[in-house]
């Protein structure tokens, strides 16, 4: 029993970092249909960005600050250099389904060899806010610590912020309408161009928060954060890819699910876990686990 309980609340601690990665994903594909496979690779250099400013200063805060700001910043610039240029010249082309796609892949690999280029290929420690040790109850001692806490309460923190910002906010606003009927919006003084910028700089904020976070425990390294792109994608699938609350949702279950299978199945089963929950999910519910009658208020 001890041992489930173990598991639960490591999968809980997981999950939540996998949640950010999905509400990253899913801010960039409502914003503008594009699958960001390249988040990976933005949150990896962001949180370089992060070691550094951390040896240079020895402050947390001022580490995670920097960290998340580059990210939204470099997101920014992905959609005005990079994403804006090739939907203009490809338009309704017969590569205008596969551009994207192509486009983030190749960026996730410059991303990578610059980092390798930069720091090396070597695996690097990355900081932690409080204690990994865990919390000790009586005798026993749960694999749940001062960090974990904080990861739960980070991603708790972001979630609602985003749920104000889109529920609340004209920009949230102007974000749903561009989303699902641009051109509407655009009629409506929407700056489409513009909201879809800001819904990339968020997902670059919200990626380097993520990989921020989970580097303390998994190491540092320009390929480490794949596999939180296979699950943060995984997840945002799992919630219909275009719920931020079904993200979460799904962050949150794919956690547990996956510690539940380290746990007694082996840690040799995770990917391919991943990607059996994600294939099925898309044969037998491909609107994910928020239906799409959900997804405009979520």
């Amino acid at each position: 029993m001890q041992q489930f309980v173990n598991t639960i609340v490591d999968g809980a601690s997981l999950g939540s970092i996998y949640s950010l990665m999905a509400l990253a994903m899913i801010l960039v594909w409502r914003s503008t249909r594009v699958v960001n496979f390249a988040q990976a690779g933005q949150a990896v250099l962001s949180t370089y960005i992060g070691l550094e400013i951390h040896r240079m200063t020895h402050s947390y805060p001022l580490t995670l600050l920097i960290a998340v700001l580059f990210g939204a910043l470099f997101g920014a610039l992905v959609d005005l250099l990079l994403v804006r240029p090739l939907m203009r010249r490809v338009g309704d082309g017969p590569i205008a389904a596969v551009a994207p796609v192509i486009l983030t892949l190749g960026l996730l690999g410059a991303i990578q060899g610059f980092v390798g280029l930069i720091w090396g290929g070597e695996f690097r420690s990355f900081p932690a806010a409080f204690s990994q040790n865990g919390f000790k109850l009586g005798t026993t001692r749960i694999p749940f610590s001062p960090f974990d806490l904080f990861i739960l309460f980070t991603t708790l923190f972001v979630m609602l912020a985003f749920a104000f910002i889109f529920q609340r906010s004209g920009l949230g606003l102007a974000m749903r309408a561009a989303a699902f009927e641009p051109e509407v919006a655009q009629l409506a003084g929407v700056r489409v161009s513009r909201v879809r910028t800001i819904g990339w700089a968020f997902a670059g904020g919200a990626g380097a928060l993520a990989g921020a976070l989970i580097t303390p425990t998994t190491l540092l390294a320009p390929n480490s954060l794949d596999l939180l792109l296979v699950f943060g994608f995984t997840a945002a699938v799992l919630g219909g890819l275009e719920s931020l609350i079904g993200g979460v949702v799904g962050g949150f279950l794919l956690g547990l699910g996956l510690a539940l299978v380290v746990t007694y199945l082996g840690s040799g089963f995770t990917f391919m876990t991943a990607f059996v929950v994600l294939i099925a999910v898309l044969l037998l519910k491909p609107r994910g686990l928020i239906g799409q009658r959900n997804v405009r208020n979520a």
